[in-house]
């Protein structure tokens, strides 16, 4: 049974840890594409009737851009072993919650009714 929470926390927590990557990774794809709209309305003087071509490269430099962000940013900072410190914090914070609980419990006299009904 305890083992069982115990699995059932750490994937809890490496689902939360993935879902934080993702946003990460979310806010530095909105911060790439703002500033290449900004710089194509400001800097270039945006033009839709521009040929397909002109678009082919914009788009092409924009992936570039995020590909090289994602390997030489991302992955440095948001790696394996990343993940698994934001994983510990995670579990640590759940086990301090229980614990905290307990005493609580313990104080209240609620915790040895339970035992004494198991």
């Amino acid at each position: 049974m305890k083992a069982e929470l115990d699995h059932e926390y750490y994937e809890k927590a490496r689902k939360r840890t993935k879902q934080k990557k993702r946003l990460y990774f979310h806010f530095v794809l909105f911060l790439v594409g703002s500033t290449f709209f900004v710089i194509l309305n400001k800097v270039i003087n945006f033009h839709p009737e521009m040929d397909w071509y002109v678009w082919a490269i914009a788009v092409w430099f924009v992936i570039v851009i995020l590909h090289t962000i994602n390997v030489f940013v991302m992955s440095r900072f948001f790696g394996k072993e990343w993940e698994r410190i934001q994983t510990e914090k995670l579990l640590q914070k759940h086990k301090d919650k229980l614990k905290k609980l307990e005493v609580k419990l313990e104080k209240s006299g609620a915790f040895d009714k339970l035992k004494e009904n198991s």
